[in-house]
Order: C-alpha cells, then sequence, then structure tokens
C-alpha cells in the first residue's frame, strides 16, 4: 500500500496542489492541505481501501482539513470565511472535468509566470509547485546554490500575495504577450520528465505527457506557431521514450535505440505540427528544435542522420537565441560531421569560460571526444568529473560502465 500511495503522490499530487490553490487562494495553505491529505491517506488507505476517485479524495480531504486548520487557529476574516464557504462547493468529484480554459495546472502555471514575478523567480516557483522539485533539485538544475532558489520562491510567493495576483487565465486577448514564459515552464515541465535531474527513473512519465497536454491546451486556446512548434518538439522527443531504457532500466544512446520502439503516432503528429509551425514563417527557437528532432526522428537508423543539418539548424538557433547549452550541442553535431578533435576544441573553450562547469554533460561530451580519439586516461578523467556531477542513478550507471570499459582497455595494453 505505501508503494500505490507513493505512486499517487508522484503522479497526482501537483494536479490536487494546482486545484487545492484556487480553492484556498494561497500557495502555503494549499501545500499544507495537500500534506495533511496524504498523511490522512498514509493512516486511512491501508484499511479502508484505496477510494475510486484518489484525486478527489485528496483535494476533498485537503479542503476540510483546510477548514479544521482555520477554525483551530481562530483568526477568521472576511477572506478566511470565503475560503471556508468555497472549500464545501464544489464536488470534488467534478474537479477535473473541465472545460481547457478552466484548467488548475495551467491556471497555476500562468500564476507561476505573472508579469509581476521575476524571471528567474518564475521558473524556480514553476519547478516546485508543478514538477514537485526540491529546491536542491533546482539548484542543481540551474546551477545556483539552494538557499537562491529558496529565496526566490519565498520572494514570488510574497509577490503573489501582495499584488493580489488573480489564480486565472487570462483572456484570449491578453495571452500572446504572456506566452513565452509559460511556453518556458511548459518545456521544463517536460524536460524534467524527459531526464529526470536525479532519481532512479531515466524518464518520468507522467510529468511529460502532463506538459504535452498542458501544450494542447494552450494551442486550442491560442494557435500560435510558437506553441505548435513546442508541441510538435516534444512529441517527436517523447516518441523515443520507451527505446532510452532497456530491461533493468540501463541508459540507451540515442545511435544505439531499437527505432522499432519508437512510437511512431507521436512522430506522425509531431511532424504535422512541425509543418504547420512552419508554413506560418514565423519560426521560433521551440520550431528550430523541432526540425532538429525531426531529423533524428524521420530515419531509419542513425547511420542515416544528417548531421551537417542538424548543425546548421543549432546556428540559428545559437543566432537567435544564445546560450552555453546550445554551444554544446551544436559541438556534439559538428564532432559527428567534423570528428571528435574539432568537437573537443568547441567544448574546450565553453569550459574555459567556466559557464558549464557544474554541468555534468558538457564534461561528459569532452569524456566522449576524448575516447575517440584514444585518449583513455584523459576521458577517464573527465568521465569521472562527470560522474561526481551527476545525480541521476541511470545515468551514473552509464559513466562507470564507460570508465571501466576505458579501465580495462587500457590495463589490456
Amino acid at each position: 500500500m505505501e508503494s500505490v500511495i507513493e505512486e499517487i503522490y508522484r503522479t497526482q499530487s501537483r494536479r490536487v496542489l494546482a486545484t487545492l490553490i484556487r480553492l484556498l487562494g494561497d500557495f502555503d495553505r494549499a501545500e499544507e492541505a495537500l500534506h495533511d491529505a496524504f498523511a490522512a491517506a498514509a493512516r486511512t488507505w491501508p484499511t479502508d481501501g484505496i477510494p475510486g476517485n484518489p484525486f478527489a479524495w485528496l483535494v476533498s480531504t485537503g479542503r476540510f482539513k483546510a477548514i479544521d486548520t482555520i477554525r483551530r487557529r481562530a483568526r477568521f476574516d472576511a477572506s478566511q470565511h470565503h475560503i471556508e464557504d468555497s472549500l464545501y462547493t464544489p464536488d470534488a468529484t467534478e474537479i477535473g472535468d473541465m472545460e481547457p480554459i478552466e484548467d488548475d495546472m495551467l491556471r497555476l502555471i500562468f500564476t507561476c509566470c505573472h508579469p509581476l514575478i521575476p524571471a528567474d523567480a518564475q521558473m524556480a516557483m514553476a519547478l516546485r509547485e508543478i514538477c514537485g522539485l526540491t529546491t536542491e533539485e533546482i539548484a542543481h538544475a540551474f546551477l545556483i546554490p539552494a538557499p537562491t532558489v529558496a529565496q526566490r520562491i519565498v520572494r514570488a510567493k510574497g509577490r503573489i500575495r501582495a499584488a493580489k495576483i488573480p489564480y486565472e487565465v487570462p483572456g484570449r486577448e491578453a495571452l500572446p504577450p504572456r506566452l513565452d514564459p509559460v511556453l518556458h515552464v511548459i518545456y521544463l515541465v517536460f524536460n524534467e520528465g524527459y531526464s529526470a535531474s536525479s532519481g532512479e527513473e531515466v524518464v518520468r512519465a507522467d510529468l511529460t505527457a502532463e506538459a504535452i497536454r498542458l501544450a494542447r491546451l494552450l494551442l486550442a486556446l491560442l494557435p500560435h506557431p510558437d506553441v505548435c512548434g513546442l508541441l510538435a518538439l516534444m512529441l517527436l522527443q517523447d516518441s523515443r521514450r520507451t527505446a532510452r531504457r532497456v530491461g533493468d532500466g540501463s541508459l540507451v544512446l540515442l545511435a544505439d535505440q531499437d527505432r522499432s520502439l519508437w512510437d511512431h503516432a507521436k512522430i506522425t503528429e509531431g511532424l504535422a505540427l512541425l509543418a504547420e509551425a512552419m508554413r506560418t514563417g514565423e519560426i521560433g527557437s521551440y520550431t528550430v528544435q523541432a526540425a532538429i528532432a525531426a531529423e533524428h526522428a524521420k530515419v531509419s537508423s542513425a547511420e542515416e542522420t544528417d548531421w551537417r543539418r542538424i548543425a546548421f539548424y543549432y546556428d540559428l538557433l545559437l543566432a537567435a537565441q544564445p546560450s552555453p547549452i546550445v554551444e554544446l550541442n551544436r559541438a556534439v553535431a559538428i564532432a559527428m560531421t567534423e570528428g571528435p578533435a574539432k568537437g573537443l576544441d568547441l567544448v574546450d573553450a565553453i569550459l574555459e569560460r567556466r559557464e558549464l562547469q557544474a554541468y555534468h554533460l558538457a564534461h561528459s561530451a569532452r569524456a566522449d571526444f576524448l575516447r575517440r580519439l584514444g585518449r583513455r586516461q584523459e576521458a577517464i578523467a573527465a568521465y569521472e568529473t562527470a560522474l561526481s556531477l551527476c545525480r541521476q542513478e541511470p545515468e551514473q550507471a552509464f559513466l562507470r560502465k564507460r570508465i571501466l570499459e576505458l579501465a580495462t582497455t587500457s590495463e589490456r595494453q
């Protein structure tokens, strides 16, 4: 039963939280109610059984726990009377069966991404509230200290309270200027699912599915080429999810994946959305990234991949959106056409600027170039650096395997 509750927490807790925030009107109060609801589930479900609708049960329990807390503290005012009344309606079983514009997760994203909240705090808040990441995990993702993340989240919540930021999806006429940070957050949610920042799993399918669902809702609200491009990108990437692991959970690199396991329905839909986004002539960064993903998706083997075209797309992306991560990906693409020595030069130049010193994939890419050049001891050292920075267990296992292979080869020679 404990494992079942943990799985429900992992897959449904953020939806429960989003609805509780709407009902309670306060992030901290909703988080407390969420924890109280799951604590009650841990006490009662082993004897009473799992309810038919765990989501509705948790929302209902959470809001009644909030009523008890408000009464216990005996600090009623007008707003708290309103909160207490709202906790009794609507029926929790009806929550979740709403029109797209009423979706609580979409409300949560637009609230986190309100223009009155600084951009860095928007991202931290979204990863905390939507993905459920800890401050330490967020800090690792952004390569910043954990106390900085915590301060950003506290300030964001304070700004929401002080400015009385509404918990709502804006009207259609107000959507376009609010779009960029919302798309960024949806893609952050997807990326955390596609390549979990820590833990035992390579992917978190609940997060990738939620990001795709939210993008579909947003596309229905606003048929914008950037939304279309993002949805195409996520579908094309998610099509490879099953092939990224083998039976024991080990990581499988793109070049080694069994392409018969790819989800070709998602590839077909993703390619159609990409074509639609391209037709508009407004080609944003998500559409360019989708075009890169399409180069992998539309060939039947890794050997057929057009790396020159991929490098060209990264040139476009780098010109429009300068980023050391984009530079790193471009270096990998160029190494596939011009050789590992060229890739090594490019990655070393990035690392010399110290922008990605704490990013394990930069050191892993460098190690791979060194391995391909036959510089085994240097490759081992680079893989060990990557391993020291990596927090995801399947990636750690992959890096250890590479180190062992190189060490064994060196001993034989």
